[in-house]
């Protein structure tokens, strides 16, 4: 049990640090500046729904695409934890994501921003892929798999909350309170990625020994 349970919390820790909720409120925000209250709500609703479902197909299918081109998952880890320590970087300098949406686009967005760029590639972006393909390998068991399914529902929800109350949230932490979470998240993400480059690592130096 105390093994599920951890799984779990790595699941739930990684997703929510990947993801950062927090630091997509102000683009999403800005993008849906023109939606009223209904349709922002739905737009949060569709684009958090999308990205779960996104997140989970990853997961059952990420060993297949290994197969098709011919990777290892400890290739996949090592490439994991260089993106991941990358994304922690802009992260601990609170930088947002580098998807940029120019003011003579945002009406083009109006229509179905909820799948394209919110969804994807804002909310389940490569290292939430990559995140779902490399746990998914570490779930040997069936709960294990149930567990990282539930985790990453978990996050989905809380997304959708802090989407939802995006405005109210921004008020409160102001600028400042959003950069410091931001840090903090970002931190996390580097030592799951140091972890997942040595995890990798670790059995490609063994074979190349042995």
């Amino acid at each position: 049990m105390n093994e599920l349970f951890g799984f779990w919390l790595l699941t739930f820790t990684s997703f929510f640090t990947l993801i950062n909720p927090l630091g997509t409120m102000p683009i999403f925000l800005t993008m849906t500046a023109d939606l009223n209250n209904k349709d922002r709500t739905r737009t949060a609703q569709k684009a958090s729904v999308v990205a779960f479902i996104t997140i989970v197909i990853f997961a059952f299918t990420g060993q297949l695409l290994f197969k098709f081109f011919g990777i290892s998952v400890n290739s996949f880890r090592m490439v994991g934890g260089v993106i991941f320590f990358l994304m922690g970087m802009d992260m601990l300098q609170a930088r947002l994501g580098k998807v940029k949406v120019k003011d003579s686009e945002v009406h083009a967005y109006v229509d179905d921003i909820s799948i394209t760029p919110l969804a994807i590639p804002m909310i389940c972006g490569p290292g939430a892929l990559t995140n779902a393909i490399v746990l998914m390998e570490d779930a040997q068991t069936m709960g294990m798999k149930v567990s990282l399914i539930i985790g990453v529902l978990v996050v989905m929800i809380i997304t959708y909350l802090i989407l939802y109350s995006s405005s109210r949230i921004i008020k409160i932490l102001g600028q400042t309170g959003i950069n410091v979470m931001m840090r903090l998240m970002g931190l996390i993400v580097m030592v799951i990625a140091v972890e997942f480059f040595f995890s990798g690592l670790k059995p490609i130096l063994k074979s190349m020994l042995n």
